[in-house]
């Protein structure tokens, strides 16, 4: 199955190497980069490991939790688009995706 990383996730893992710079810790966002990855890679042989979003509780917007990330993607028959990576405590709105809505 192919991975896709979309515009916004690659921003956002962008932003979390570039945040670990600003705190003089370099090397810990190298790591967070180089683990959620690696756990990203997990979904070619199991695309179906990630939960429901439960903002969204479809069965095609799925997330893998890497502790403190949200990795958010759209699970695709052939495919997977990851389309965000972002701190836990976010809560997760799509633009003109309805909210609780089972596809």
């Amino acid at each position: 199955m192919i991975i896709l990383i979309s515009d916004s996730a690659y921003a956002d893992l962008k932003a979390i190497k570039e945040y670990y710079i600003e705190e003089a810790v370099p090397h810990i966002g190298e790591q967070f980069i180089s683990s959620i990855i690696e756990h990203i890679e997990t979904l070619s042989e199991n695309p179906d490991i990630g939960r429901k979003v439960p903002e969204f509780n479809t069965k095609k917007i799925r997330e893998l939790i890497h502790n403190p990330f949200r990795i958010i993607y759209l699970r695709e028959e052939k495919s997977i688009h990851v389309v965000r990576v972002w701190r836990s405590e976010r809560l997760l709105k799509l633009q003109n995706t309805p909210a609780k809505k089972e596809i």
